[in-house]
């Protein structure tokens, strides 16, 4: 409603959510995280396994990371508050030009440009700007930030978002019944579907891994929490190589044994991951990794990949 200020927090979580995810995979998340931690006083003081957990299946785990961070920012150095200011906010953890310009716009009502993959798609009709993205980028900030007004600025951003969202999609945009339509550029030039233009993708290499499946026989299962940086950083999982041929012996001794290979899709290269299964001996002391007991870690709280793997291996689901 207008006038009413939107909470900074949620704005804040949502956005980092939705980045590089889609408003379908992000609606349970956004409530789960939002009853778990209410407030980003409780996000701060979570403890990093349960949150990397409860992120399991949403990718790009440097994300969930960042919100820790960024939760215990706003709580150690502004007192739990978000700050009400541009550059402020940009200069907390994880928090980028758009987030930074969401914020300030959605919940201060601050007359900032923000720019998404909608709202490019928006500028790019609007003002057939036929440059291919990535080159477009500063084109479109600056026809957004043309339009971008300076009263009720969080409801306008709002606003386009929604439309690139329902009206202006990618493929087969609704033009008829566009508020825009009459002077949207791209459409009288009969143009519209074909804009944003894009450079061609480059070709995603391939690599090779291997994935560690071992149980006891009292349930518990090998786990190890691999390092905060890098692909899947801080994230529970089966002891792997490091997919560049490191840590190429398997963690424990055991009679390893293949039952198939799982591929997953990165974001700059495709990962088959062959995957090995042993029943282990219960006085198995492991090179690499903990073991967990059965009910110690459900599959759902596996980043995808490791979920791949465990699905091929064990039928059954681990924890409850």
């Amino acid at each position: 409603m207008a006038g009413q200020v939107a909470d900074p927090y949620r704005i804040w979580l949502s956005e980092v959510m939705l980045q590089q995810t889609t408003v379908a995979a992000v609606k349970a998340y956004f409530a789960r995280f939002t009853t778990l931690w209410p407030t980003v006083q409780a996000l701060a003081a979570a403890e990093d396994g349960a949150v990397m957990a409860e992120w399991a299946g949403l990718g790009y785990y440097a994300r969930a990371r960042n919100l820790l961070a960024c939760a215990r920012a706003v709580v150690s150095q502004n007192g739990g508050v978000f700050p009400a200011d541009l550059a402020a906010l940009r200069a907390l953890p994880g928090v980028g030009p758009y987030t930074a310009a969401a914020i300030a716009s959605i919940a201060f009502d601050l007359p900032e440009v923000v720019v998404d993959g909608n709202v490019e798609r928006v500028m790019a009709r609007v003002f057939a700007i036929e440059t291919p993205l990535p080159l477009a980028k500063p084109l479109l900030v600056q026809a957004a930030a043309a339009l971008t007004p300076k009263l009720r600025a969080g409801d306008y951003a709002q606003a386009v978002m929604d439309l690139g969202a329902t009206i202006c999609t990618p493929r087969q945009p609704a033009c008829a019944i566009c508020p825009w339509s009459a002077g949207c550029q791209a459409r009288a030039q009969g143009i519209a579907a074909e804009l944003p233009r894009k450079l061609p993708k480059a070709i995603k290499p391939t690599r090779q891994g291997q994935v560690w499946l071992g149980r006891r026989a009292d349930g518990a299962i090998l786990l190890e929490r691999r390092a905060d940086k890098g692909l899947l950083g801080g994230t529970l999982g089966f002891p792997g190589t490091g997919w560049d041929g490191s840590n190429a012996d398997a963690p424990a001794q055991g009679a390893w044994q293949v039952v198939g290979m799982v591929r997953h899709t990165f974001t700059h290269f495709h990962l088959d991951l062959t995957v090995l299964v042993a029943d282990l001996q219960q006085d198995t002391r492991p090179q690499r990794g903990t073991f967990y007991g059965s009910n110690a870690v459900r599959a759902g709280d596996l980043p995808t990949l490791m979920r791949k793997a465990h699905d091929l291996a064990w039928p059954s689901p681990i924890g409850t």
